[in-house]
């Protein structure tokens, strides 16, 4: 009887040491606010569901507010073999400059003509190849699903109602080079400025303005230092949840198919959110006092910005049009 409670024991032992081995923690990076955003919901979404679909086995850390750096010092991070992260909400195309140039199509200026444009794109064949491009390429992530935060816009310190007035004013940019030359197109000067400094850049002068979805617009707190809203609807907000190697290597089978249910149930949460948060955002910006100008006609911006757009797409053009043309 002894050893057969001792051989129990040890196997309830056994069992129990297994099912700790078993937990991963996966730290999740996001630059923006998680209340009031959609990029925020979309990565509760995500933790909520990999939890819940793993038992607790996955746990997933969400960092947000822009603790862990910007965009770029992440990325930097991550592909210098840092482990600052595990998985992170970036940009579509934040990974233009480290060589894919797949992801450079999705912030060619004017592509998407409406939200359903990149829906469809988004739910096809081409973007799953999009999202594994920089496995292609040799990067030490992968993408694991699209979302989009809206259309994104300019914003102002003073006030801008035509492209006329942009020629001369400094907007902040990232250093992605398709953003640079499109600003540079529209006649103003693109200036570099990290995100995580952008409010102090509008407040001191070093920059006029600079351009953002709606939603973080508001949620970063932009209007009290740039109270100008230019609604052009340049290029749509599209991002994608990254994971990388490492991190989904520490994973099984099962356990990176939980990864992959969640990430497509946080796709879809954004989806739905979207529309829901731009509208109230709009609501506040009013009661608060915003001047915000819609701009009526956009031929003559989509034809300012055409050497921007031929000079990146002219190698995928193909590839381009299959973008162009789901619609």
């Amino acid at each position: 009887m002894k050893k057969l409670f001792a051989l129990m024991l040890a196997l309830i032992l056994a069992l129990t040491c297994a099912s700790a081995m078993a937990e991963v923690t996966l730290t999740y990076a996001e630059v923006n606010p998680l209340d009031g955003t959609i990029v925020g919901e979309m990565a509760k979404a995500f933790k909520a569901k990999a939890e819940e679909l793993s038992g607790g086995e996955i746990k997933i850390d969400i960092q947000a507010g822009g603790v862990l750096g910007s965009e770029d010092q992440i990325l930097d991070n991550l592909l210098g073999g840092g482990n600052i992260t595990d998985i992170s909400r970036i940009s579509a195309f934040a990974l233009t400059q480290y060589g894919c140039d797949k992801a450079s199509l999705l912030s060619i200026p004017y592509t998407f003509v409406n939200e359903e444009h990149f829906w469809n794109f988004a739910a096809s064949d081409l973007a799953q190849d999009f999202l594994l491009e920089p496995q292609e390429i040799g990067l030490p992530l992968r993408g694991l699903c699209y979302g989009e935060e809206g259309f994104r816009h300019f914003f102002f310190k003073g006030e801008v109602k035509s492209l006329e007035d942009l020629k001369g004013l400094k907007i902040r940019v990232s250093s992605d080079p398709v953003m640079t030359g499109m600003v540079s197109n529209l006649g103003a000067s693109a200036t570099t400025v990290a995100f995580t400094e952008l409010y102090s850049a509008l407040n001191t002068g070093v920059v006029d303005g600079a351009e953002q979805p709606i939603a973080n617009y508001l949620s970063n707190a932009f209007p009290e230092v740039a109270p100008n809203v230019l609604l052009d609807g340049h290029t749509l907000g599209a991002l994608q949840i990254i994971i990388t190697d490492n991190a989904w290597n520490k994973l099984n089978e099962q356990q990176q198919g939980w990864i992959m249910e969640a990430a497509a149930y946080a796709s879809q949460v954004c989806r739905e959110k979207v529309a829901e948060i731009e509208k109230t955002t709009f609501e506040k910006l009013e009661a608060m006092g915003a001047k915000v100008v819609e701009v009526e006609d956009k031929a003559p911006w989509v034809e300012a910005c055409q050497p921007t757009i031929k000079a990146n797409t002219e190698k995928l053009a193909d590839l381009y049009k299959q973008l162009v043309d789901m619609q």
